[in-house]
């Protein structure tokens, strides 16, 4: 890799992220910010915050295969590569079977698209896959610089180390709620956890690490919030975010979950007190 991430990421929905924010996790220390959800293939708002900050490394989370096609963020890639050298990483990924009408046959369209990055001179280095499934994930270590998983636990981790073996990135993402009551935590994750219960990919990846349809029912199992979004008073929380890097994880990128939309900076300021 040509970007360094660092240990510790923010990963922010593209709708809520502005570079006011960027450039405050910048100052605290954090090696990447990620754009979550499927931000515009122009990279626009990539090369927006880029333009906030001095040292953090921004990456997407991830241009949607389906939604961009790989000519136009070729050239965005090209773009941002030549004014901001060494710190733009770009995350890919085939979204989701539901929310799609062409989503057909994700792994061959994933193949495809590699294709064509690879003719438009986007290094291998410079981009990221998002991988759950092991297939996937053995793509992601074998056509670009590693995998980004979402929505799992450090079991998870584990597992993807071990397919993609030394050397490919794994930078997995990790919802947290700074908040030391249980119930009050799982009443802040459990309607964003609830969300990706009726996609298929996630449930598929959620069982294959021993969770159930019993899990999944009504919103989530306790059991279920607890091990997606991490809970607890500052230390508890990283404790969980380096259970991760335990695993083999080279960096975690953590989604700070708040109560109302709240301004999630005083948990940034938190966790990097005791992360970084």
């Amino acid at each position: 890799m040509t970007v360094t991430l660092g240990r510790i990421g923010i990963w922010r929905h593209f709708a809520q992220l502005t570079p006011e924010q960027a450039a405050e996790l910048d100052e605290l220390g954090f090696g990447a910010l990620w754009i979550g959800g499927s931000p515009a293939g122009d990279l626009e708002q990539a090369e927006s915050l880029l333009d906030a900050t001095k040292n953090i490394a921004v990456a997407t989370g991830i241009v949607n295969i389906w939604k961009d096609d790989a000519a136009t963020v070729a050239a965005s890639y090209h773009r941002i590569a030549a004014k901001h050298p060494g710190r733009f990483l770009l995350g890919i990924g085939a979204g989701h079977r539901e929310h799609t009408q062409e989503f057909v046959k994700p792994y061959t369209a994933l193949v495809a698209y590699l294709d064509e990055l690879d003719g438009h001179g986007v290094p291998v280095e410079d981009r990221a896959l998002a991988a759950l499934g092991p297939k996937v994930v053995e793509l992601a270590g074998d056509r670009t610089a590693g995998a980004h998983p979402y929505l799992t636990i450090p079991e998870h981790t584990r597992q993807a180390r071990e397919i993609l073996g030394e050397g490919p990135l794994l930078a997995p993402e990790h919802k947290v709620v700074l908040e030391t009551d249980p119930e009050r935590a799982r009443a802040i994750g459990r309607p964003v956890v609830q969300f990706y219960l009726s996609l298929t990919n996630y449930t598929s990846n959620l069982k294959r690490l021993d969770f159930t349809e019993e899990d999944f029912a009504n919103g989530g199992s306790d059991r279920l919030i607890d091990a997606l979004v991490l809970h607890g008073d500052a230390e508890t929380i990283a404790r969980g975010a380096r259970a991760h890097l335990d695993a083999g994880a080279d960096h975690v990128n953590l989604q700070v979950l708040t109560a109302d939309n709240a301004d999630p900076l005083p948990t940034y300021r938190a966790l990097a007190e005791v992360l970084l």
